[in-house]
């Protein structure tokens, strides 16, 4: 809309007692603000009027107040309102409370930069904060800025952006072999030998396992349903929904972890349908510390030929391996591992080089079987089929009309 002769379009500009010059304007929340300086001249407020329009016009205009906003308050709020898993939560205020409000808890969101986001993450490192630290709180950071960029809008731009922060090189775990699992399962007090059987078999995650009850298992159809699991927190256990919505699902068995789910049902779990499947010698929940200790975990890993450091968790990447081993597709991957991405089911068909050499193998029968069979010259330009299957190795010295 047009402004009244003499009057400026955007804005407006006055000669403050002092000679410099104010400029003011009205956001497009209503509110009418000064800037933040005066001026020389009239015409570098006007300039300055200029560039806060386009900021306005173009999309990019934030109130100028909200970048004073301070991490430590921002961030806090931000985990306590935010969706999250119980356990989650506990690691995310962890992160928070030990790796960035030290640092950046007293930064306005508005001064945090690129070279501010570098310089904290080598603080992190020198001061001995490991790698995969410093890489789950930058991710956290970057989750708490990415709001306050495009929810809040108190910023603009996220300074989280540089390249491979958010990654980190992680060793591949060892994969037990079938025969190494059966060795471990029995070395195993004779209540936890199907546990390992079923974790290695069925590729179900420690928390799972724990929090099976009997009404979760099927033996004639061979199959457990997983609708819960159990995470340890800080003032105790807690029975909650799984890791996400892919992990609420239905696992088939191989007759072998059936076989041993069976036997253990029998023998260590209670008749009513509510009954865990695996707990402790006294009946109580399963704590990793508590299990460890009760196996002599190192020991049995050390005695089965594992490498050192194997973990209870890397039973589970055997099933995985065994699965994709089959030829399984990436869906069918990700629904029995509980993966709601695509990524770890694609690693685990990746890396299957056995099945790659069983690939290669069928493919070798597939071309001898359509591979033409080769002709020999004889004398006077006529040709003989030879057999495809003939080896002249081994027919050496044989005439002809008897091989």
């Amino acid at each position: 809309m047009a402004n009244s002769k003499g009057r400026r379009r955007f804005g407006n500009v006055r000669k403050r007692a002092s000679g410099r010059f104010q400029a003011r304007y009205v956001g497009p929340d209503g509110i009418e603000r000064t800037a933040p300086k005066t001026f020389a001249t009239e015409r570098e407020a006007t300039r300055w009027l200029t560039l806060v329009e386009s900021e306005i016009i173009r999309g990019d205009w934030t109130a100028p107040e909200a970048g004073e906003v301070q991490l430590g308050e921002y961030g806090q709020k931000w985990i306590a309102e935010r969706k999250l898993q119980p356990r989650t939560r506990e690691n995310y205020e962890d992160l928070f409370r030990l790796h960035i409000r030290p640092h950046l808890g007293n930064l306005a969101l508005g001064a945090i930069k690129p070279q501010t986001i570098r310089s904290w993450r080598k603080r992190l490192l020198d001061g001995g904060t490991t790698e995969p630290q410093a890489v789950k709180a930058y991710s956290l950071l970057r989750a708490i800025l990415n709001t306050a960029v495009k929810e809040d809008e108190i910023i603009r731009q996220n300074p989280c952006r540089i390249a491979g922060y958010d990654r980190y090189h992680t060793p591949e775990r060892p994969v037990a072999s079938v025969a190494q699992v059966l060795a471990l399962a029995e070395r195993m007090p004779a209540r936890f030998s199907s546990l390992v059987i079923v974790a290695a078999f069925s590729g179900l995650r420690w928390g799972e396992l724990a929090a099976l009850r009997r009404s979760d298992v099927d033996l004639e159809a061979g199959t457990v349903r997983v609708p819960r699991k159990l995470a340890a927190l800080r003032n105790g256990m807690e029975f909650g929904p799984p890791k996400s919505e892919a992990g609420n699902r239905t696992v088939a068995l191989p007759g072998a972890a059936r076989a041993a789910l069976a036997t253990h049902l029998r023998d260590y779990v209670g008749e009513g349908p509510d009954a865990l499947v695996f707990t402790g010698e006294k009946g109580a929940v399963l704590r990793t510390g508590n299990f460890r200790r009760a196996v002599d975990w190192a020991a049995a890993v050390r005695a089965a030929g594992m490498p050192a450091g194997f973990h209870f968790h890397d039973l589970r990447h055997t099933g995985n391996n065994l699965a994709a081993a089959t030829g399984a597709s990436t869906r069918d991957l990700m629904h029995r591992m509980g993966h709601a991405s695509m990524r770890a089911a694609l690693i685990y068909q990746h890396a299957n080089s056995e099945r790659d050499r069983e690939i290669a193998a069928a493919m070798d029968r597939r071309i001898a079987k359509q591979r033409p069979k080769p002709t020999t010259k004889k004398a006077g330009g006529r040709t003989r089929r030879k057999d495809a299957d003939s080896d002249d190795e081994g027919t050496a010295g044989v005439p002809a009309r008897t091989r």
